[in-house]
């Protein structure tokens, strides 16, 4: 697929590879089973330029274009899809909303910081009741003396425990309905942001979940993120670039698990032959790469509208669904062609599988995808 890269788009994905192959890959399991991922591996990917790809240079960041980014987001996931995760979090909804929301003194305070990773983003959108209903929330903010002072829950945020910064969506005028959300920069470290315990999850198990309680949180008025009410559409207009890298990262583990599958097969004897010379082998290896390419070049599509600022939310919401439900059957094939040693932690594809379900659910679960595009239609 190396036709349809550009030279910088495909240096990028190069770095990426060469980044996910040696620093990555060979940890990540351990990282999984111990449920965490290094602050070294973090910082060295910001040092490399991964954490602020959605960010011009001019606030400190490596900006190329969203292909570039999805390509990036690939392979670091072939690498460690935990480390995909805080990346595609970080980028598209800790440093977006700012960039494309903030004012010009909330960029030069927190864009540099989030774009090299000196300071980690997380989201806090989704509530214990409000997940796929995103307006439904219960978390309120109210004006005081010239600060917000923030109430409610947050439930299911990535970088959680590891952020420095959240962008946190209250309703501040209840009587508007959906115009009645706000969006907010909120240090973490203000009094009343309390972290809860770290979920324990099926996969992605080095990304840290946790629930967050705001407690009288109190903020400046200055940190209120665009314009009053304009939460939800602040909340909907990131989920685009969202949707696109987690879109990538299911390819990435599914690229990891095919490569497994089809190394395991080449090695494999059975009946006196390869397994890979059994047709009905060769079947699944040729339909898993078939699948692989074809979601890549939908995660593409997607992406090089984005970067042309022309409207991609149906075909994100494609991208993303297609993506996320090959990646659980490629990674089911890729466990299949291991047979029983594919159900043992000591092979890399029953990590992969753990890891491919949860890209159908966050950002938008399929049955979301599916109706944001009929809506389209």
């Amino acid at each position: 697929m190396d036709d349809f890269l550009t030279d910088e788009q495909r240096m990028v994905r190069d770095a990426a590879r060469d980044f996910a192959m040696k620093s990555l890959a060979p940890h990540a399991a351990e990282w999984d089973r111990g449920g965490i991922l290094p602050d070294d591996v973090v910082a060295m990917m910001g040092e490399l330029g991964f954490l602020g790809m959605i960010v011009p240079a001019e606030w400190g960041g490596t900006y190329t274009d969203y292909v570039a980014y999805a390509a990036a987001i690939e392979e670091i996931a072939a690498g460690c899809a935990s480390c995909a995760a805080m990346m595609s979090v970080h980028n598209s909804v800790g440093c977006g909303p700012i960039l494309q929301y903030g004012n010009l003194a909330q960029k030069d305070r927190y864009l540099h910081g989030l774009a090299t990773g000196a300071l980690i983003g997380a989201f806090c959108l989704t509530e214990p009741q409000a997940g796929s209903e995103a307006h439904n929330l219960r978390t309120k903010a109210e004006l005081r003396d010239g600060h917000w002072v923030i109430n409610g829950s947050k439930q299911f945020v990535t970088n959680g425990s590891r952020a420095e910064l959240a962008i946190v969506f209250a309703v501040t005028d209840p009587e508007r309905g959906k115009r009645g959300i706000s969006a907010f920069i909120v240090p973490t470290d203000t009094a009343g942001f309390n972290v809860g315990r770290l979920e324990e999850k099926m996969g992605i198990r080095a990304s840290d979940t946790c629930s967050i309680s705001l407690d009288d949180c109190t903020i400046p008025e200055t940190h209120l993120l665009g314009e009053r009410g304009e939460g939800l559409r602040i909340a909907l207009s990131n989920l685009e670039g969202g949707r696109i890298g987690i879109a990538a990262q299911a390819i990435g583990i599914a690229k990891a698990a095919f490569e497994e599958a089809r190394e395991y097969a080449r090695q494999r004897v059975q009946f006196g032959q390869p397994l890979i010379s059994h047709q009905s082998i060769a079947n699944m290896l040729a339909d898993m790469v078939t699948h692989l390419n074809a979601a890549r070049l939908l995660v593409h599509h997607a992406a090089r509208l984005r970067t042309l600022g022309m409207p991609c939310l149906s075909v994100a919401s494609q991208a993303k669904l297609f993506a996320s439900e090959m990646a659980e059957k490629v990674c089911s094939d890729a466990l299949q062609i291991h047979g029983g040693y594919g159900y043992l932690q000591d092979y890399n594809v029953e990590r992969h599988y753990r890891d491919a379900r949860i890209t159908q659910i966050y950002e938008g679960t399929s049955e979301v995808q599916r109706m944001l595009i009929a809506r389209q239609l």
